[in-house]
């Protein structure tokens, strides 16, 4: 007679951890931040800027070299501070309410489909967007801000704090919120945006559980 029964999986199948992002979105943002500030200084360029009609800035790293050169290789991290906080914020948000909501979607089952991940991945980047947004407005006006040597440029602000509340005092507070719409859609758009890292890592958790099932399933023993 042959038995065939379910038994314990082997002991090289550990339980596996699904891994959440902690720090990462911040190293990244400290490495990319200087070619972020370049890409606002040539999207807000107007030809007037330059002597005789002439483009100051010309391509990225042309922007840097320039940047470094009239205002000093620390205006390549103007707005840093409101720039981690964004980071912080968005990606707690973002990615901590992630499976909460896929559960609302789900109404609880295990059972994830395609639809629930990418209706989550779109709720809760619009809700980092709604908290994280004044953070990006201060981050990107401080961006702009031409800083020159001997108190020389457009200076506007001195402080990131002093950001927030000039912004609300002269703008009203809806002006920390401006652009939220087109952040919302480009990061639940963009396929390097923050907002793809949950649903990357909930297919990696789901493929390797799955896998995990699988091999269990296959470990019979006959007798």
């Amino acid at each position: 007679m042959v038995v065939i029964r379910q038994a314990d999986p082997p002991h090289h199948l550990a339980p596996t951890i699904p891994v959440k992002p902690g720090p990462q979105p911040v190293l990244a943002d400290l490495v990319t931040f200087p070619l972020d500030t370049a890409k606002v200084r040539l999207q807000g360029e107007s030809k007037s800027f330059g002597s005789h009609g002439a483009v100051r800035y010309k391509g990225v790293f042309g922007t840097i070299g320039t940047m470094v050169r009239t205002e000093g290789p620390r205006s390549l991290y103007s707005g840093l501070v409101a720039g981690l906080q964004r980071q912080m914020s968005f990606a707690s948000v973002r990615i901590g309410l992630y499976d909460s909501m896929k559960q609302v979607y789900t109404r609880g089952s295990d059972n994830v489909g395609i639809g629930a991940r990418i209706l989550a991945g779109c709720t809760t980047g619009a809700m980092a967007v709604a908290v994280a947004q004044p953070t990006d407005v201060v981050k990107v006006r401080f961006q702009a801000q031409v800083r020159l040597p001997g108190g020389g440029g457009a200076k506007r602000y001195n402080s990131t704090f002093e950001a927030y509340r000039t912004i609300a005092r002269d703008e009203g507070i809806r002006g920390l919120w401006k652009g939220g719409l087109c952040e919302a859609s480009s990061s639940n758009r963009s396929p390097s945006s923050p907002s793809r890292l949950p649903s990357l890592l909930d297919l990696l958790w789901s493929t390797k559980k799955k896998k995990k099932e699988e091999e269990e399933e296959e470990y019979i023993i006959f007798i």
